[in-house]
């Protein structure tokens, strides 16, 4: 079993023998492998190769305080303790923050470890240099944009992710996996494929491929407000390969475009005009820079701003 945690792979705990009970500290049958929740989308990076190239990627310095999300058994985290001044790791299994307190008590990792027990989504997060995980797929997009608006920023993330999503980060337009997770990515960050990692370097195998993403928020941020610009790429990525002319036209959008207008009006003191129809301004607006019949399947990051800037202009707002 030492050799198997010296060679950096998943760490044995104890799990009952059929009817027996465990032995001591000194016997050697307690020592299955632990038991994963699939619920929790638990896949323990166990290739040392993996871990080693991970943390050489992060690019991690001395000064360093280093937020890792889901350790699992801690392969990566003893790795990277010894490079920086600190290791943040939030962990939502008990069992697991178990496992790599013992790892590091009474050794000299022991001060530079933090643990934050809980969902990473829903827990405010401290301050850090470097994000490192390897990310359960139910949380990726929702963790992807906690990190981008966490303030203040931090140098960079090194994720893994299923490969589907990873490629979707950096996809581009006219790509076929190109959507509004790419577009509202690249507006905040700039993200970089790494590397590709086989199922087979994770205990248990997961049902598919992974990769790794590197991300570093853009500083200082683009001069947008992002909850409008959401709004915006909600409308126009429903149907990608729509015309903005049609995907204007829905019912729904309409209204929505129609409501926070006559609140704009409000909130500034003016009455909303006599024979104001919000299907005919938007016309006017898409007339005006010509955008009736470009798709969203292959508008850029400047298109959209232009288009941002068009509606607003004419006081038409999406958040």
């Amino acid at each position: 079993d030492s050799l198997l945690q010296e060679s950096g792979s998943i760490a044995m705990v104890k799990i009952k023998n059929k009817g027996k009970r465990p032995q001591g500290k000194d016997g050697h049958k307690n020592t299955q492998a632990m038991q994963f929740n699939h619920a929790l989308g638990q896949h323990i990076l166990k290739n040392p190769l993996i871990v080693q190239a991970l943390v050489e990627k992060s690019a991690l310095r001395n000064t360093d305080t280093v937020l890792e999300i889901g350790p699992g058994t801690g392969n990566m985290t003893v790795k990277m303790l010894d490079k920086v001044k600190k290791v943040i790791a939030c962990e939502l299994d008990p069992r697991m923050v178990a496992e790599l307190q013992k790892r590091v008590q009474g050794t000299h990792w022991q001060s530079k470890l933090t643990m934050m027990v809980g969902d990473v989504i829903k827990t405010e997060l401290p301050f850090f240099d470097v994000c490192v995980a390897n990310v359960p797929y139910q949380i990726s997009s929702p963790l992807v944009f906690k990190l981008l608006l966490h303030r203040p920023f931090f140098r960079c993330a090194v994720l893994m992710f299923q490969r589907e999503f990873a490629q979707r980060l950096v996809a581009q337009p006219g790509d076929k996996l190109y959507c509004r997770l790419s577009i509202n990515t690249q507006l905040l960050a700039r993200v970089d494929h790494l590397m590709k990692v086989g199922k087979n370097n994770f205990r248990p195998p997961p049902k598919v491929e992974s990769s790794v993403v590197r991300i570093e928020p853009r500083n200082p941020p683009p001069p947008i407000n992002f909850q409008e610009w959401d709004g915006l790429t909600r409308v126009c990525f429903v149907r990608k390969n729509k015309t903005l002319s049609a995907s204007f036209k829905s019912t729904g959008v309409l209204l929505m475009m129609e409501k926070n207008y006559k609140v704009q009006c409000s909130l500034a003191g003016r009455p909303v005009p006599d024979g104001f129809n919000i299907k005919e301004e938007v016309d006017k607006v898409l007339t005006s820079i010509e955008f009736n019949e470009k798709r969203a399947r292959i508008m850029d990051i400047d298109d959209f701003m232009k288009l941002l800037h068009a509606f607003n202009k004419a006081g038409i707002h999406f958040s």
